[in-house]
């Protein structure tokens, strides 16, 4: 079913997008493409310095005859405080929001807490795109028809008995890849609890795996080790950015989805994630959980 503001198939040419961790990786081939048709697209980057430098090679590779423009938005989701501050500097200057693609992440050797006292990586792959999200949602439904696009990952496969509700912080044991998968498995279950909460509002939130992608993302926050090494030994067989983007803005830019919510995607196919994933009990465990815990800060 296509989505019909005004009467008009969806476009997202004239659309307002925000994509978090656009700086670079399958984060910035999804600004380059969405601003080549037409979007006006705001992105984020940890580091105000690498977003600068990608936002100029943004507008030299997007740039064109009917490209819409790009703004860099200093942003880190480790800091609720960072998160509160981006968040209403957004708010005041975007009338309306039209796509959210959280697609930052990150993975770390070693176990690390943010400023708020959170595993990192749980953190910030989870609860600060929970926390973004929920305050942007206002402005989403507002918005409506919008789209929530969670960049997730097969990943999360590897979880197999579902998450550790009793160390969700990692406290006892602490594997990289594994506290990476988990957060994966909780970007798929916090978006099928999320479209639930949309139902009827004209909002969707879907998740995606991109496939294994040849991008600096192990190398900046990586895990070094066997791991990193097997990483860069395998890189000419991965998927480049631009090939990693496609089911982003796949699900960004398809009129033929507007009605699909709740939904895993890969290669820009609903795909069956895992079982672990499909829990609802599970979902709604952590969504009450991240409530409870952004709430303890804020």
């Amino acid at each position: 079913m296509m989505e019909r503001p005004n009467g008009k198939p969806w476009d997202v040419g004239g659309k307002t997008v925000l994509v978090t961790g656009g700086n670079s990786g399958i984060g910035k081939a999804t600004v380059i493409e969405l601003v080549r048709r037409g979007a006006h697209v705001h992105f984020t980057s940890r580091s105000a310095a690498k977003g600068e430098a990608a936002l100029v090679e943004i507008q030299a590779a997007a740039g064109g005859p009917g490209a819409g423009t790009v703004q860099v938005h200093q942003l880190d989701l480790a800091s609720f405080q960072s998160i509160q501050s981006f968040a209403k500097d957004l708010l005041d200057q975007v009338p309306a929001l039209h796509v959210l693609v959280h697609n930052a992440g990150i993975i770390q050797r070693e176990r690390r807490e943010t400023v708020d006292g959170f595993e990192v990586t749980f953190g910030t792959n989870h609860l600060g795109t929970f926390f973004l999200n929920q305050m942007l949602l206002p402005l989403l439904r507002k918005s409506a028809p919008s789209r929530i696009v969670v960049v997730a990952s097969n990943a999360h496969g590897r979880v197999k008995d579902g998450l550790d509700f009793d160390d969700l912080q990692s406290t006892r044991a602490y594997d990289a890849v594994e506290v990476y998968s988990a957060s994966k498995l909780a970007n798929i279950l916090f978006t099928r609890q999320l479209a639930k909460h949309l139902e009827g509002s004209g909002v969707t939130a879907n998740s995606l795996h991109p496939g294994v992608v040849a991008s600096n993302f192990n190398g900046d926050n990586g895990t070094g080790g066997m791991w990193g090494f097997t990483f860069k030994w395998l890189r000419p067989l991965l998927l480049t950015p631009k090939k990693g983007a496609r089911t982003s803005v796949y699900l960004c830019c398809e009129p033929g989805i507007g009605a699909v919510n709740g939904a895993y995607f890969d290669r820009c196919s609903e795909a069956t994630p895992s079982q672990a994933a499909l829990d609802d009990a599970g979902a709604l465990k952590l969504w009450e959980i991240s409530e409870a815990l952004c709430s303890q800060v804020t």
